[in-house]
C-alpha cells in the first residue's frame, strides 16, 4: 500500500494516544532494527526516547525474536488461573533474584498502569484483611502512575486527569520535596499519620517520569520513606519508568536503604517488544493473602496475565540485561550525558538540567501556558524530526533515553542536535 493511501487510513479510522502534535500527520514506519526507525518514505530516524522508554537492547534484538519464535512453536497464551507455565514461573524467579528488598511474589498483569493498580489493591486489601481501617493514599504532586482510575487518581486533575477528577479517589498530596517546603511536607505527614488511617505510599523512587521528568533530592525522599515505614505505611514503588537499568542501576529503589513492600514493573521488562506488568510482593504482604478465607484473596486478574510469549520475550531480555558489556553499555551511556552538563551551564533557554543514568533531561523556560501543553513542546518535537531524531518533549521538558544498544558517538550527535536547538 502506498504511503498516502496507508495515512489516509490511518486518519480515518485509528484514535492514537497522547495525540497532541495534530499539525502533522503521523509518520508510517516499514521497519526498525536497533535504534533505527525506517519510515515509508524512506527516512531514517534514531530512537532516542526508547519509544516510550520500552526499548532496552534496540528493535528486533535478534535474541528475543528468537526467543519468541521460539514460544510461539509450542505454548502462545494459555489462562493463568488455575494453570501456569516454564517461561512465567521462569521470570518471577528470576525478578525475585534481582529485586531489591525482600520481594518474594510477582503478580502478572498487561502494563505499567495494571501494574500500580494491582500494587494500590494489594496496599489496601492488605489492611483490609488484617482488619486495620487504612485507606488513605499518599503521592507526590506531579507524579504520573498511568491512566487507569486508580493510578490516575495519584497524579491528581492536571494536565491529564481533569474531566475524570469528580470520579477519582481522595488521596493526600504531598509537594514535590526541596529544602524550601520539607518543613510543609513534615507538618502533612504529622497530620495524617496522626490519623491512623493513611494504608500507603506511592512513589516514582529517584525520578518523577511523565509528570516533568524532575529528579527527586535523594536524602528528602529517603526522609520521607523513613517516616512512612516508621508509621506503618506500605511503600509502592512505581519501577514502570525506571527498571530496568534506566538510572544506572537496576532499579532506582536501590538508591535507598528503605526499600519498598510492593514494587510496580512494565515498559522495559520485555526489551520494548511484548505488553507486560508485574508487580512484586514482600511476604509479609502476600501472607494475609494466602489463608482459607475466600474473601481475603486477591481476587484481581486480567485475560491475558502471565501470557507466555510476553514472559519469553522478558526472559531473553534479562538474559541480554544481566551481561557484563549491557552493564558497559549502560555505564558509558551514563557517563556521557553527565558530561554534556556541562555544555548547557549559562543557557539562558533553561530553568534546570540534570542526569541520572541513562536519562538526561532539562526543563525550557516556560511560556504563559506553562506545563504539559505549552508550545515549545510541539515546536522542539517537529524541530528533531526534521533532523531525523526521536525526541518527544513532555511540555516544557526536554529529555534523551536511548536505548543500551546506542553508540556514543550517535549519543552525541544526538545531544549536539539538541544544544543547536536551544541556541537558535
Amino acid at each position: 500500500m502506498s504511503n498516502n493511501f496507508l495515512a489516509e487510513k490511518d486518519a480515518q479510522f485509528v484514535w492514537h494516544p497522547f495525540d497532541i502534535f495534530r499539525n502533522s500527520s503521523n509518520l508510517l514506519v516499514e521497519r526498525t532494527l536497533g535504534n533505527k526507525i525506517y519510515t515509508k518514505d524512506g527516512r531514517i530516524l534514531t530512537d532516542m526516547v526508547s519509544s516510550w522508554w520500552v526499548n532496552l537492547h534496540g528493535h528486533n534484538h535478534p535474541h528475543i525474536v528468537h526467543a519468541i519464535q521460539k514460544q510461539a512453536e509450542k505454548l502462545s497464551h494459555v489462562i493463568f488461573s488455575g494453570f501456569s507455565h516454564e517461561p512465567a514461573i521462569t521470570l518471577a524467579e528470576r525478578l525475585i533474584g534481582i529485586l531489591p528488598g525482600k520481594m518474594d511474589k510477582i503478580f502478572f498483569s498487561d502494563n505499567g498502569s495494571t501494574a500500580v493498580e494491582v500494587g494500590l489493591k494489594m496496599a489496601l486489601q492488605y489492611w483490609f484483611n488484617i482488619g486495620r481501617h487504612k485507606t488513605k493514599i499518599l503521592a507526590f504532586e506531579g507524579a504520573y502512575h498511568g491512566d487507569t482510575f486508580g493510578a490516575m487518581s495519584l497524579a491528581g486533575p492536571e494536565p491529564f486527569n481533569k474531566p475524570f477528577q469528580h470520579h477519582l479517589f481522595e488521596v493526600v498530596y504531598l509537594p514535590f520535596p526541596d529544602e524550601q517546603n520539607f518543613e510543609v511536607i513534615e507538618h502533612i505527614l504529622f497530620k495524617e499519620f496522626e490519623t491512623g488511617e493513611v494504608a500507603a505510599l506511592v512513589y516514582e523512587p529517584m525520578i518523577q517520569g511523565v509528570g516533568g521528568m524532575r529528579l527527586f533530592n535523594k536524602t528528602l525522599q529517603e526522609k520521607i520513606l523513613e517516616k512512612c515505614r516508621l508509621n506503618e505505611v506500605l511503600l509502592v514503588a512505581d519501577e514502570v519508568m525506571t527498571g530496568f537499568g534506566r538510572t544506572g542501576k537496576l532499579f532506582a529503589s536501590e538508591f535507598f536503604k528503605v526499600k519498598p513492600d510492593i514494587i510496580c514493573l512494565s515498559k522495559g521488562i520485555t526489551g520494548g517488544f511484548l505488553p507486560l506488568g508485574a508487580t512484586s510482593a514482600t511476604k509479609n504482604i502476600y501472607e494475609v493473602f494466602n489463608c482459607s478465607d475466600k474473601r481475603k484473596i486477591f481476587l484481581h486478574g486480567h485475560s491475558y496475565t502471565g501470557n507466555a510469549l510476553s514472559c519469553a520475550a522478558a526472559n531473553a531480555s534479562l538474559d541480554l540485561l544481566l551481561t557484563e558489556d549491557c552493564k558497559q553499555r549502560i555505564e558509558s551511556i551514563s557517563k556521557t550525558q553527565s558530561q554534556f552538563l556541562r555544555k548547557l551551564e549559562g543557557n539562558k533557554r533553561l530553568e534546570w538540567f540534570v542526569s541520572l543514568g541513562t536519562i538526561l533531561t532539562m526543563s525550557q523556560i516556560p511560556e504563559k501556558s506553562k506545563g504539559y501543553f505549552d508550545s515549545k513542546s510541539e515546536k522542539a518535537y517537529q524541530y528533531f524530526l526534521e533532523r531525523n531524531l526521536l525526541l518527544r518533549p513532555l511540555g516544557n521538558a526536554l529529555y534523551l533515553s536511548p536505548p543500551y544498544c546506542t553508540e556514543i558517538s550517535e549519543l552525541i550527535e544526538a545531544q549536539n542536535v539538541v544544544l543547536e536547538y536551544l541556541e537558535k
